[in-house]
Order: C-alpha cells, then structure tokens, then sequence
C-alpha cells in the first residue's frame, strides 16, 4: 500500500511463522530503508512496534531482538507490517 499521491512511507505486510519471526525481523532491519516495523498477533492485534532510525549500532537492538524472540514463542503465525521510504 502507498499513501495518496504516491509520497512518503509506504506499508507492506509479510505472513511469517514464530520460527522465521526473528530472523525476517533482522533482515528487515540489516536492509536500511526501514522507518518502523509493527509486530501483530493472529487477530491483527500489534504486540511490539520498532521505531527504526538511520545511523543505529547493531548493539542498540540487542534487547529488541530478545523481545521478538520471546514473542515469537507465544504463537505461531504472525503478521510483519513494515514501513518504508519511499
């Protein structure tokens, strides 16, 4: 999805299991032109939002990515909505 004109951020959504929860998360943060990635449960209910900024260490996302790990134990299908540059 685009918003209306075709500027700014732009939304897409990715079906994943809690098995590759962890590692699509990394990869979408590792490919850089991420504003913000929006966890959501099966019932489309958001369980962790992550601002993302340029120029972040690796480091800072340590505890993020032990969050995800701990959500990704609770269930099994999630929804990964990501915003993008445009």
């Amino acid at each position: 999805m685009t918003s209306p004109g075709g500027t700014g951020p732009r939304n897409e959504e990715h079906k994943v299991s809690g098995k590759q929860l962890l590692a699509s998360v990394k990869k979408l943060i590792h490919e850089g032109n991420v504003r913000k990635i929006i966890i959501k449960n099966d019932q489309g209910r958001s369980l962790l939002e992550i601002p993302l900024t340029m120029g972040v260490a690796g480091a800072v996302f340590l505890p993020v990515f032990a969050a995800v790990g701990a959500i990704a134990a609770l269930a099994s299908n999630y929804t990964i909505v990501v915003e993008r540059d445009a």
